[in-house]
């Protein structure tokens, strides 16, 4: 959603290469450019003006720190003021009674009732909750139906709602249904329209006073760009908003609905859909967002990523290997393995500083996803004993090993030359320690 943005920001800022000062001549053609790439992502002109304001009268204010040259400084003023418009820092989910009641809101087609699934998910693996769904819609006969489905496949209970009930009869039915049974967070969804309109609200405002919520949280298309702003301010009317969750951040948006609702809204974005999948649902960190639209990376959510597929005990254990030379083919397609349950090389490869000079070289060269999957099936075609001791892999075992696997000799070559190399280099780089982060002003 953001890459386009991101390629404008990365482009601009770059333009200051090789100058020794900031001066108003050389920033002005990349204020230039940052404020149409800006525009193009759909942002607010009014947040447009009000952030270019502000760099220039940074930028042109400040003494250039010794460390830092003229692109660097600039980079973290931009920095900076991008996280401000975003709200500084992640809103956490506020549900300390017993049970917690969340509301979720929204006009209809947002991904409202997956998103109710995603949270519930979220909050049982995450927040260690129980947690319980509650259909509210009963203008929408397969609302109901999906809510069920989506609790039945992921052992989510669901309130078994009747069409001949009101949403407020059912939202005082279906708490004494959550006491009985003792869940600590139950998240009711509610019906939406293909429009705002005065019933649906006060419908809204009925519900929110029988079920007393602790979050009410707002589901808003991303896609919608400054319309979303609109909706938002609408619903916040209202409702006592504590929160969005922005759907369809995967998809083709310009990106100007994270960067516009916050800031005119003063309502914090708390999750992101970032897919389909009932687990892809991210909390929100303007930070990491930040890093990532100026090619700076995000380490921490790569970190967060790599904890859910990777064992610390075992991560341990294939650094000793490293550094004692005993890593094996056996262990390296242990890992090829990892790669692929945390999204694939590519989709770990936006999370690193310099993504953006990453990519260009990717479009020259073969899909790396793509060799992997040829490098896993060269090496499940290799016996266990062949994965532990490659030097026994002399011509006839790499025929084989090529005809086993539909690759080519030349392949067997280039995955063992290959691993020899990144293990010598892993070994190095893990006797140096680390080196120096991805912000230069750290």
């Amino acid at each position: 959603m953001f890459e386009r943005l991101s390629e404008k920001l990365v482009a601009s800022i770059r333009r200051l290469k090789g100058h020794h000062k900031i001066s108003q001549e050389n920033i002005e053609e990349v204020v230039k450019e940052i404020r149409l790439g800006l525009l193009e992502a759909d942002v607010n002109y009014k947040i447009v003006k009000e952030f270019i304001e502000r760099v220039k009268a940074k930028a042109l204010g400040q003494t250039v720190l010794s460390s830092l040259t003229p692109g660097e400084q600039f980079l973290k003023i931009v920095h900076d003021e991008l996280i401000e418009v975003l709200g500084k820092e992640a809103s956490p989910l506020v549900l300390n009674k017993r049970p917690s009641y969340v509301l979720l809101v929204g006009l209809q087609g947002v991904g409202k009732t997956t998103s109710a699934a995603k949270l519930a998910l979220f909050i049982r693996k995450h927040l260690k909750k129980s947690v319980a769904l509650v259909p509210c819609d009963i203008y929408r006969p397969a609302a109901i139906e999906q809510l069920l489905q989506l609790g039945q496949t992921n052992q989510i209970p669901v309130y078994p709602t009747r069409m001949d009930q009101s949403p407020s009869e059912i939202a005082n039915q279906a708490k004494q249904w959550a006491m009985q049974h003792g869940f600590e967070v139950v998240i009711f969804d509610t019906a939406g329209r293909l429009h705002i309109d005065q019933e649906m609200m006060q419908e809204l405002v009925a519900l929110q006073s029988v079920i007393q919520p602790q979050e009410i949280l707002l589901v808003v298309d991303s896609q919608l760009g400054q319309q979303s702003v609109t909706i938002a301010t609408n619903f916040r009317q209202a409702l006592p908003l504590t929160g969005l969750i922005l759907t369809k951040v995967d998809g083709d948006a310009r990106g100007g609905a994270a960067l516009s609702i916050r800031y005119i809204t003063g309502i914090p974005i708390k999750f992101l859909g970032v897919g389909e999948k009932v687990g892809a649902l991210e909390i929100f960190h303007p930070d990491r967002l930040v890093n990532r639209l100026l090619d700076l990376g995000d380490i921490a959510s790569l970190v967060e990523q790599a904890s859910q597929v990777i064992q610390k005990k075992e991560a341990v254990q294939d650094a000793k290997k490293i550094l004692k030379n005993q890593f094996t083919l056996e262990d390296f397609l242990k890992q090829l393995q990892m790669v692929k349950k945390m999204g694939g090389l590519e989709s770990l490869l936006k999370f690193l500083p310099g993504f953006q000079q990453i990519k260009a070289q990717l479009s020259q060269m073969q899909p790396p996803d793509k060799e992997l999957k040829k490098f896993e099936a060269i090496l499940l075609s290799m016996t266990p004993e062949e994965r532990q001791n490659p030097s026994i892999l002399n011509g006839s075992r790499r025929l084989r090993i090529a005809k086993g696997s539909g690759t080519q000799v030349q392949d067997v070559n280039r995955l063992v030359k290959q691993f020899e190399d990144s293990k010598k280099l892993m070994g190095q780089l893990l006797k140096s320690g680390v080196g120096r982060g991805p912000f230069p002003w750290h």
